[in-house]
């Protein structure tokens, strides 16, 4: 690296250079004498602005920047998953290995075990024409995960040169490429890319496969959609981190990429330990085998945290690029916001709605376009997800970051401060919750789930609304003047909530269920619900009905019919009908 200039100005994580540097707008730069890590993010004709993506202290006027002629890019290559990175892919189990429980400043750690070796087996042979993003190599980068190797965008060629299948580091040379102007290019098992780039695809598809996350509340009222986006607001104490948590552990993506983004340590040191415990139900094997985790926590330096969530992304798209389908959690993005927003007061930017820059609403566009179902450059189908958690200040939904979020996303999974104060887990409130997925996604329901799963899905929720219009009656003058008929809504709207909607994480059948499951638990809930409106109807007072202990069984279908024995759903409109007859 050779010096190009010198600090002319320091204000927090921004670094100013006087007059021309010679640099290019967002090249990675290397900063005073530790050499830390920064990226250009303005330049004028009289100076150059820094930002930079570790601690400033004890950096000072006339201190050399050196810059590394390319933009801030992450390390691409096996030995991503079952690892932890810091905001800009440094290894954080490395870096412990090296100095200790904290990150030291300009500590220089490659992204990848250089040392490795991998198993590889050769796909590409001498003599074959490659094209950009085709497969030439793969590995097993876990027990679950088959790493693929592909030829990096914008190259094509002739393959003049494959190893042999055997075991080789991320940096060794196992193929070379003569393009069409006769330039040999040496390809290794990693390449480089940079995070604010979506890699390129061959066209997008049309999301019509659902994320599949074992939450009722999820999959059969507000369905997420395979390369989907949606949003988890709620403020604090209502369960968006373990909300989340629960997705990442559950939903049928192949690999999860987890962005701690400005949260707690200690909610991301329950993480390391929660993921590094868990069993994956489909292989047996540790969770960690399929989960990469990207830890920028809040006394981590600020401008890292903005770039951790297009680092984040930008992994995300390497995997889906292979064929994966692959789910990333950014917890969360409100403290991503405020770091724009920190940042851009130190630059002096003429602030917008709550101080915030005014670019935040094409800042959150950027990153949730870059979810989607796609046909990769080498024909294969893959997708992102992106379930972003945003903190509003007091539960306030109509503050900025909120209010943009939704315009970008197309679920929404509001976090009500009452049903978790109430234990109610997840807190999703029903009422202002939606998803612009379910019409996407009914064929697929109506193939894999049942062709009745969209219709009891709409008597659900027209139950829990009239329970809410009811609810505003009661609130004023009381239950006991509502006819029986009403009663009944609300009785029945109670097992919705208790014995479908809520659900106990440290049940072994609760914590996940199947969608199979999902539709008998709903088809026996509105089967009591019509038989009892016909006894009803018929003058059998509401008060007779309750006594039969049927809506308290119904509640417990949820503990009462394991997972792997759903035939017992079979017996309940029976016995439903027995004891109604009774009366």
């Amino acid at each position: 690296m050779e010096q190009i200039n010198k600090i002319y100005g320091i204000n927090g994580p921004v670094v100013t250079i006087k007059g021309a540097s010679g640099l290019s707008m967002m090249e990675m730069v290397h900063v005073g004498r530790e050499h830390l890590v920064g990226e250009v993010i303005r330049i004028t004709d009289s100076a150059t602005t820094i930002q930079v993506y570790e601690d400033t202290g004890g950096l000072k006027f006339g201190d050399p920047v050196y810059g590394a002629g390319a933009p801030l890019s992450v390390t691409l290559g096996p030995g991503i998953l079952d690892n932890i990175f810091d905001g800009i892919e440094r290894p954080l189990k490395a870096i412990e290995a090296k100095s200790g429980a904290f990150v030291e400043r300009g500590a220089e750690v490659s992204s990848l075990d250089e040392e490795r070796l991998w198993e590889l087996t050769l796909t590409a042979k001498t003599g074959d024409y490659l094209h950009s993003g085709e497969v030439y190599a793969t590995c097993p980068e876990t027990s679950v995960i088959e790493h693929r190797c592909m030829v990096p965008n914008g190259l094509e060629g002739k393959v003049t040169h494959a190893a042999p299948n055997g075991k080789y580091k991320v940096n060794d040379t196992v193929l070379k490429l003569k393009d069409k102007d006769g330039v040999e290019h040496e390809l290794s098992l990693c390449q480089k890319w940079p995070i604010r780039s979506p890699r390129p695809i061959n066209q997008r598809l049309y999301a019509n496969i659902p994320l599949i996350t074992g939450q009722r509340v999820i999959d059969t009222l507000f369905p997420i959609a395979k390369g989907g986006t949606a949003a988890v607001p709620g403020g604090f104490g209502t369960g968006k981190t373990m909300t989340q948590h629960q997705i990442a552990k559950w939903c049928d993506a192949d690999i999860i990429v987890y962005v701690g983004c400005g949260e707690r340590g200690n909610e991301m040191s329950q993480v390391l330990e929660e993921f590094s415990a868990l069993i994956d139900p489909k292989s047996g094997r540790p969770m960690t085998d399929r989960t990469t985790l990207i830890a920028n926590t809040s006394n981590m330096p600020v401008a890292a945290r903005e770039a951790s969530i297009y680092t984040g992304v930008t992994l995300a798209e390497y995997y889906r690029d292979m064929g994966y389908h692959v789910a990333i959690m950014a917890d969360s993005t409100s403290r991503w916001a405020e770091a724009l927003r920190e940042i851009s007061g130190r630059l002096e930017e003429m602030p917008a709605e709550e101080g915030f820059p005014a670019y935040l609403p094409s800042r959150l566009s950027e990153f949730y376009e870059r979810a989607g179902l796609v046909e990769a450059l080498n024909g294969s189908q893959g997708s992102v997800s992106i379930i972003g958690a945003v903190s509003p200040q007091g539960s306030d939904f109509s503050e900025p970051v909120t209010q943009n979020t939704k315009r970008f996303t197309r679920c929404f999974w509001a976090l009500d401060k009452a049903l978790a104060y109430a234990r109610h887990y997840p807190a999703i409130n029903w009422m202002s919750s939606y998803s612009e997925y379910t019409g996407d996604l009914s064929d697929w329901y109506a193939a894999n789930a049942g062709a009745d799963f969209m219709d009891c899905r709409k008597q659900i929720i027209q139950v829990l609304n009239e329970e809410s219009k009811l609810m505003e009656i009661v609130k004023l003058i009381g239950a006991d003047v509502l006819p029986d008929d009403q009663k009944l809504i609300i009785e029945i709207a109670k097992v919705i909530r208790i014995g479908f909607l809520q659900q106990n994480a440290f049940h072994k059948d609760d914590t996940y269920v199947p969608i199979k499951k999902q539709l008998g638990m709903m088809k026996a809930i509105l089967h009591l619900y019509k038989a009892a409106q016909g006894i009803v109807a018929r003058g059998v007072p509401i008060s007779k009905v309750t006594e039969t202990g049927l809506f308290e069984k119904l509640v417990k279908i949820k503990y009462d019919v394991p997972n792997e024995k759903l035939a017992l759903l079979d017996d309940y409109p029976a016995e439903i009908d027995k004891s109604l007859e009774e009366l």
